[in-house]
């Protein structure tokens, strides 16, 4: 993959991706842009505990569909790093890996809002802001968030969140699984050659 030593220019943009979708390469698009950082780590979540309960398609797969999506940017990468760990994927084990790797710095981590409202369900949830720069994508609804909530983290904490608040993105992959379980079109929600993998793969079907 080609990591750097430092991480100060890197952001990890973590999440399941079933599928990754045109919404998260427009976010990390702005988020490069925005702050100045020269790779975007896609890191797709290998046992997602807080989703424990649902259907997640194969680690493999995921990261199947990530390869095609991003093949063409070189300022995107994927990494395997929670795939290739066993067990639950915890964020802060994540970033510490990549600290016992000799990496230095903290990178940008990039979450959507409602990863946010649940961080207090993270693994060692303060823990985070030792480890990496949180930058949260505010979804079209977003009004705010109660900073108590953070603060109960670890004091302090919600003074250090940078929100881009330049997108209004209302794709999910929730609903692009129900639309290709409908037989719904997904043209443009998703980029050509994943959608392409979607239905070869008979991936969201009955």
């Amino acid at each position: 993959m080609g990591m750097k030593n430092r991480l100060d220019k890197i952001g990890i943009f973590g999440g399941t991706f079933d599928p990754i979708h045109t919404g998260h390469l427009l976010v990390a698009q702005e988020a490069a842009s925005t702050l100045g950082l020269e790779e975007i780590w896609f890191v797709p979540t290998g046992e997602p505990w807080l989703k424990e309960g649902t259907n997640v398609s194969p680690a493999r797969t995921r990261l199947a569909m990530l390869d095609l999506a991003i093949g063409k940017n070189s300022r995107f990468k994927a990494c395997s790093i929670e795939i290739d760990r066993p067990g639950p994927s915890y964020t802060v084990e994540t970033l510490q890996q990549l600290n016992q790797a000799g990496y230095q710095g903290k990178p940008s981590f990039i979450v959507g809002m409602d990863s946010l409202e649940t961080l207090h369900r993270w693994h060692q949830p303060a823990r985070l802001f030792d480890l990496c720069d949180l930058v949260v994508i505010a979804r079209p609804a977003y009004l705010g968030i109660n900073p108590e909530s953070i603060e109960k983290i670890k004091p302090g904490a919600s003074k250090d969140i940078t929100f881009l608040n330049g997108l209004r993105i209302g794709i999910s992959g929730t609903e692009i699984r129900r639309r290709v379980f409908d037989h719904k079109p997904i043209t443009y929600w998703v980029p050509d050659e994943v959608e392409r993998y979607i239905y070869e793969n008979n991936l969201y079907g009955e």
